[in-house]
């Protein structure tokens, strides 16, 4: 009750202890990030043997050691050396051993401490925008679930049910169980995040089927509907259409610089997940603001 009462007193003291909290979470949405992917892969293979019969075999495999986020340890990948505790403070533990491990010397991708950094102040900016409440532990909650979502997305276009569908929940929660506050973009009422949940699903889905039949190609994958349905469900319908036309047109922008620096034809697939969660976040930050900054332009409100 003390740290509550310290917390919710000072904004100076909320917003630095949710930054720290931020490079903590960050550490975490590292592991997430790399290793997610390969659980899912583990498993996918896993139920091809069965639909293939394998596990009926007279000599099965041996079965894969445990790998889950928390088993087995994170190690250097050249030497294999267990990670202690003391390395793995988020962003001085990189600066302190010079970016390399602290055994072998081999150098350690500099996106792990980026990643950290990326979140703590994202995180940091939250708490200055929401203030200390239950609506910032939405939104942190949100924005964490979007970091991860956008660099596995980066690495493996994917974004995984395991990770997309508990989000819409989540908003669909907030909604339901948080007060509504007409000054702040989040929480919305309930009927505008069930609206935005169904309609950020739809649109993309309608999009996609469209693109097909005109183009007989699949234009995004069916992870970006529920991305979007997930957004939606934050922040409701009214969001949505800003939400996508600011990832479009940065998609659009990043993705002819990308084909021109790498002289790759138009079929080369880019994620659009990174650019649906960078929107996102944008709108649950300052949506409301520019939105009726554009409406004042007409004489009109939000």
């Amino acid at each position: 009750m003390v740290l509550l009462d310290a917390l919710s007193a000072s904004p100076t003291f909320f917003i630095s202890a949710v930054l720290v909290l931020g490079l903590l979470v960050g550490s975490f949405l590292n592991v997430v990030i790399y290793r997610l992917p390969v659980m899912l892969e583990r498993e996918w293979r896993q139920q091809c043997a069965q639909l293939a019969g394998a596990t009926a075999s007279p000599d099965p495999a041996p079965p894969e050691p445990r790998f889950n986020l928390i088993v087995p340890r994170s190690t250097c990948p050249k030497c294999q050396a267990p990670i202690t505790a003391l390395q793995n403070i988020p962003v001085i533990s990189y600066l302190i051993l010079r970016g390399r491990c602290a055994r072998c010397g081999a150098p350690i991708s500099p996106r792990y401490p980026l990643i950290e950094a990326l979140t703590g102040v994202l995180s940091g900016l939250v708490a200055w925008k929401f203030g200390f409440g239950a609506a910032a532990l939405a939104a942190l909650l949100l924005t964490w679930f979007l970091i991860a979502l956008t660099f596995i997305d980066v690495d493996t276009q994917l974004l995984p049910d395991s990770m997309t569908l508990p989000l819409v929940w989540l908003g669909l929660a907030t909604s339901a169980l948080l007060p509504t506050d007409y000054h702040s973009s989040l929480p919305v009422n309930l009927h505008d995040s069930v609206i935005g949940a169904m309609a950020g699903y739809l649109s993309l889905w309608s999009i996609y089927h469209l693109f097909k039949l005109l183009t007989g190609k699949e234009g995004m994958g069916y992870g970006d509907f529920k991305l979007l349905a997930a957004i939606g469900a934050f922040l409701g319908w009214r969001m949505l259409l800003p939400t996508v036309l600011c990832a479009a047109a940065v998609g659009a922008v990043v993705g002819i610089v990308i084909l021109t620096l790498q002289r790759k034809g138009r079929g080369v697939p880019i994620a659009f997940g990174p650019f649906l969660s960078a929107a996102g976040w944008i709108m649950m930050m300052w949506g409301r603001e520019l939105l009726q900054d554009y409406l004042g332009l007409f004489g009109l409100h939000a």
